[in-house]
């Protein structure tokens, strides 16, 4: 565990951090990847928001080409835009939310295909 300050907008805050990826828990991350929500056709992949927060921007629109790791909305959570990015090259094949809307941890925000 690591012990850092962390300080968000102007309020400072001690936390401890483990680093899954560190010799000293040995345990390394498994990317595994996302399949389709049900009902979509194969050869499509999900991206699932990363965690719970608001709908800022949405940056592709349906049939735009991605490349992996494009931007391809942000969200809000606790005052901090997170990007997220495609996990695949493809064309955008679904957008399940919009702008404003709340999402939950693990949602399928849209599909690449």
């Amino acid at each position: 565990m690591k012990k850092l300050n962390v300080t968000v907008d102007g309020r400072s805050y001690a936390v401890e951090v483990e680093a899954l990826d560190s010799p000293e828990t040995g345990a390394t991350p498994a990317a595994t990847p996302t399949p389709a929500p049900s009902g979509a056709p194969s050869g499509e992949a999900a991206v699932e928001s990363p965690l719970a927060g608001k709908v800022v921007e949405v940056q592709v629109a349906v049939g735009d080409s991605v490349q992996e790791g494009d931007t391809l909305l942000v969200l809000e959570a606790m005052k901090m835009n997170t990007l997220v990015t495609a996990t695949a090259s493809g064309s955008v094949r679904a957008i399940h939310v919009g702008a404003g809307d709340m999402v939950e941890e693990g949602q399928a925000l849209l599909s690449i295909g």
